[in-house]
């Protein structure tokens, strides 16, 4: 099915609804909750301290989360007491699905107000979503529209804000239970102490230049850790140009997101660029240092809900060309971040990005150094 079919359907059962919108009012009671959403893994885990303030607010209430269908594993043991919606508006089955699921009292659209259309198809009595979507239709359904907060905060924290009443209380690694997982291939060369290294990210200007990655495996197996090299299906061609040592495991491409879990949650840290494995490695508690070139660490490290959890961003404060003060389409005033890709790039070097370029190998395996030691 075209993502184009997904949506007809999604609006043709939305429409009708739309036209009572004036007769709805906000609940008294919240029993069936959904989060609408279709984003990546990264801003998916994100989403985690919203999921506990509803958990919080509301004890008895099922709550469920649509999730595109390669994340839904993560959520097999049901975290705060969520349910995983698989959804992909290419799939009639997952799209049937949720549309099925409701009614809801409560809908909140996370980051695309486009699916304020998927929570009013699923029978959601009332919307809440962040204003200021545009094009404007998307914002039709939605009937508590929420601002930006006037002062910078991390987006995780800020996406609480949906939903009234005081600020989750911190993560701790044991709300999350561990998923199924296979067994791990080349298990025999995990036996020593390792630091997965993953340099692959969802687009090439987040990429970290190649000689560096091969310096860094350098510096991790000069200190006795063995250097695990980490990757989505694809990438393991880009890691056997960086390290084509058989000695340091190459992962890429083998592992589903259980496995790539208790990859994690055995190594003594994680070394990867500004993506979804980052959010993956706070949820597992293990130490991390990511680098962030066209992110802000500000918006999209740990803020307040992750305080407690090791992570160590590595940035350029004030990149210059880190002007861009939009998020999910909308403008704020506080934002700055980058969301250009390697054709845009104001600063392109050839087959890197100039604010990538700017973290240096001593950065980086200072930060890392850092964390070994207290892990020790």
């Amino acid at each position: 099915m075209s993502r184009l079919s997904g949506r007809i359907r999604v609006i043709s059962r939305a429409l009708p609804r739309l036209a009572l919108k004036p007769l709805r009012r906000s609940p008294a009671q919240m029993r069936r909750i959904l989060i609408a959403h279709n984003l990546l893994l990264g801003d998916t885990l994100l989403l985690t301290p919203l999921i506990a303030k509803l958990r919080a607010q509301y004890p008895d209430a099922h709550i469920a989360l649509t999730c595109p269908k390669p994340i839904v594993p993560l959520y097999a043991g049901r975290p705060f007491g969520v349910e995983a919606l698989p959804f992909d508006p290419r799939d009639l089955a997952t799209v049937l699905g949720v549309l099925r699921s409701g009614p809801y009292d409560l809908g909140i659209v996370a980051g695309d107000n486009r699916h304020s259309w998927l929570a009013l198809a699923a029978n959601c009595r009332w919307i809440v979503a962040h204003e200021h979507d545009v094009p404007a239709w998307k914002n039709w359904p939605v009937n508590a529209a929420i601002p930006y907060p006037a002062t910078p905060a991390a987006w995780a924290d800020l996406a609480t804000e949906l939903v009234p009443g005081p600020a989750p209380r911190r993560y701790r690694p044991d709300d999350w239970p561990a998923p199924s997982h296979a067994a791990l291939p080349d298990v025999a060369l995990l036996e020593r102490p390792y630091v997965v290294l993953h340099p692959g990210a969802s687009t090439t200007v987040k990429r970290w230049p190649v000689a560096r990655w091969r310096e860094l495996a350098q510096f991790v197996a000069a200190r006795g850790y063995t250097p695990v090299w980490s990757g989505g299906p694809g990438e393991d061609k880009l890691i056997r140009t960086i390290d084509p040592d058989p000695a340091h495991p190459n992962l890429a491409g083998k592992l589903g997101l259980g496995e790539l879990w208790h990859l994690f949650a055995g190594a003594r840290a994680v070394v990867c660029p500004d993506t979804g494995v980052a959010h993956l490695a706070r949820l597992i508690g293990v130490p991390a240092v990511a680098l962030f070139g066209p992110g802000n660490a500000s918006i999209h490290g740990a803020g307040e809900y992750w305080r407690d959890v090791p992570f160590t961003p590595v940035t350029i404060a004030d990149m210059p060309c880190r002007d861009e003060p939009f998020i999910f389409r909308r403008k704020v005033e506080w934002v700055r971040r980058c969301d250009r890709n390697d054709r845009t790039c104001v600063a392109w070097r050839g087959d890197h990005a100039d604010c990538m370029d700017r973290l240096s190998v001593a950065a980086v395996s200072g930060a890392l150094h850092n964390v070994l030691v207290e892990v020790q």
